[in-house]
């Protein structure tokens, strides 16, 4: 495929051979075979398609709410092409057999590649972790999602055994003692507690979806003292204070000063990425009080209008928080995140002054517990190719 009449993230002209699911060239005028398809931009951006550091399939066990079909159609409508898979489901994952069978169907439908992690502790049991040991070596990620592991001795010899066999610990930052009463203190407590155990042990740790600014003036520090460690920050912390949202997620709503925060940290690199938290829940699960909100198909529209049109940071930045930087936490920097010829044909093109007002009717996910609903957002997805083929176009 040759897309022509295309602009890059500074708005200059380019074009992009996609042949045998490589990028083949980047430039101007380009001479292709005769018979390659031509898909004409009509002037709009091309960007490396999306990588999601955090995401919900509620595959197995919880499909009712999302399964890998509607979980995969609606990533590739928000322009990702790679997701890492929580394992809060229904049997756990504690298993590389189910994480094995989560991968190889999405590799089935096709429209979008999944990494599974696996649990910390058996069954999230909060104290079992020898299934960590005899985890085959693709297994990379591990993590608790959902909770935090309380005891502290667990989860040094974990961070421990997890520098021994590289993995990368992902840490969902909750004290479960504390958090029922003040949420800010758990959320602080554990990101202290783990990034001091990555510095000792000199353990890989991810900490998931960040809300807090004493969070991420921990995860600073202890990055300047040269711990490994990365963080994200969720497209809903960004865009929401809980003085213009009370919706119920986890970690919660933070405050103004937080989103400043947060803001802040991205400018001076210490987030290095967006995780979407895409959690589907059915409507009566919502009433009920479960926590989470589905944000794969509006992510791009979120974090573009928040971060490039509000606080006018250059969209450079912001495809590399969406691509280039979580491909360099899920080990892909050498084939995905960029637009250059040897990746992987993976890209995405976008129309940064369409602004458009979410439906959330027409999502393609299962549930539209979507608290944007009805926003207007500029940066509309438009197409988005993964290998070199369309697996998600507008109609037009």
């Amino acid at each position: 495929m040759l897309i022509r009449n295309a602009k890059d993230y500074n708005g200059k002209p380019v074009e992009l051979w996609l042949h045998d699911g490589k990028i083949a060239a980047v430039g101007l005028g380009l001479l292709v075979p005769e018979g390659e398809d031509v898909l004409d931009a009509k002037g709009r951006t091309v960007l490396p398609s999306f990588i999601d550091t955090h995401c919900h399939w509620r595959t197995p066990g919880f499909e009712y709410k999302e399964d890998i079909a509607t979980g995969s159609a609606a990533a590739a409508a928000g322009g990702y092409t790679f997701v890492n898979l929580m394992p809060n489901t229904k049997p756990v994952c504690s298993t590389a057999e189910i994480a094995h069978a989560v991968e190889e169907e999405a590799r089935r439908i096709g429209l979008c590649d999944a990494n599974q992690t696996v649990s910390i502790t058996k069954d999230f049991d909060g104290k079992t972790i020898d299934h960590l040991a005899t985890l085959p070596d693709d297994i990379k990620f591990i993590t608790e999602d959902g909770h935090g592991v309380m005891n502290n001795a667990v989860m040094a010899r974990v961070f421990a055994l997890a520098t021994e066999r590289g993995l990368t610990v992902m840490s969902h930052a909750e004290d479960s003692d504390i958090s029922p009463w003040d949420y800010r203190l758990a959320e602080n407590i554990e990101t202290v507690r783990n990034c001091h155990l990555a510095e000792y042990y000199g353990t890989r740790l991810h900490m998931c979806h960040v809300s807090t600014k004493e969070a991420v003036d921990a995860i600073r520090m202890s990055r300047m003292r040269g711990a490994r460690v990365s963080c994200e920050v969720t497209p809903h912390h960004l865009w929401f204070d809980d003085s213009r949202l009370q919706y119920k997620v986890n970690p919660p709503i933070r405050k103004a000063e937080d989103v400043t925060a947060l803001i802040q940290a991205i400018k001076d690199g210490t987030v290095t990425c967006i995780g979407t938290d895409h959690a589907p829940h059915t409507a009566e699960e919502k009433e009920k009080g479960a926590a989470g909100m589905v944000g794969l198909e509006t992510a791009f529209g979120v974090c573009y209008t928040k971060l490039c049109r509000e606080q006018c940071l250059p969209l450079e930045l912001l495809s590399f928080l969406m691509s280039a930087g979580p491909a360099a936490v899920m080990g892909l920097a050498d084939r995905k995140g960029l637009l250059q010829p040897g990746y992987d044909a993976d890209v995405v093109l976008v129309d940064l002054d369409h602004m458009y007002q979410v439906d959330a009717s027409e999502l393609h996910s299962k549930s539209k517990n979507c608290p944007y609903d009805g926003a207007y957002l500029f940066g509309k997805v438009v197409t988005t190719i993964k290998g070199g083929k369309v697996t998600f176009q507008i109609e037009e």
